[in-house]
């Protein structure tokens, strides 16, 4: 069943918000390079030909990273050119077609990983349960969705970014994926100490998948 496109189009989520955001340089959450639990969670990883999408990426360090040490089916999905752009000028040999100036919610291909950084906490509380479907949508039978989703112990009062507690985060997503991982990241950078989950999903088998 498809998400409904009018649930998916919120002023949060719009091309012409985010455009506007990143023209007027409201990009707080940006720290300029690499979160370092992803970096530690990439550098485990030993198939380099393995299909990643990083979505709502922004600057896109992480994928900067991967590309930089081999991976060579990374793709960069975000509704705003202009990170994009700054992408391109940044990383000149990275492969353009994969770089994608989409909505989330209408892309439709197929990954083995999906690195959340910050997307997740741009949407609206209400698009959370339509983010986890998606995902599970976008991976191939036993895909991951890995990274990080930052908490606090009160919802914000408004946004972006969105952020709730742990409780509340996990609940969008443990009827459709198997937790692997969901707890506190040691390695955070010193501003988000103790507010960062580490996630690590797991698509669900069903029947169809065999």
């Amino acid at each position: 069943m498809k998400d409904n496109k009018e649930e998916n189009y919120t002023i949060g989520s719009s091309k012409e918000f985010w455009e506007e955001m990143w023209h007027e340089g409201r990009t707080k959450w940006d720290v300029g390079y690499a979160a370092p639990p992803i970096i530690e969670y990439a550098n485990q990883l030993t198939d380099k030909s393995i299909r990643i999408l990083i979505p709502g990426a922004g600057n896109a360090y992480e994928a900067e990273y991967l590309h930089q040490n081999g991976f060579e089916n990374v793709y960069v999905l975000d509704i705003a050119s202009r990170p994009l752009e700054n992408f391109k000028k940044r990383v000149t040999d990275f492969p353009e077609e994969h770089l994608l100036n989409q909505n989330f919610f209408e892309h439709a291909e197929k990954y083995d990983l999906i690195i959340e950084q910050t997307f997740f906490i741009a949407l609206e509380p209400k698009l959370r349960s339509n983010y986890a479907r998606k995902i599970n949508e976008l991976l191939n039978p036993g895909g991951k969705l890995a990274g990080l989703l930052i908490t606090d112990t009160e919802p914000s009062e408004s946004g972006p970014p969105f952020i709730d507690t742990k409780e509340e985060y996990i609940k969008h997503f443990e009827r459709i994926f198997n937790i692997k991982v969901y707890e506190t990241a040691y390695n955070s950078i010193k501003p988000r100490a103790g507010r960062e989950m580490f996630i690590n999903f797991v698509k669900k088998e069903t029947k169809d998948s065999h």
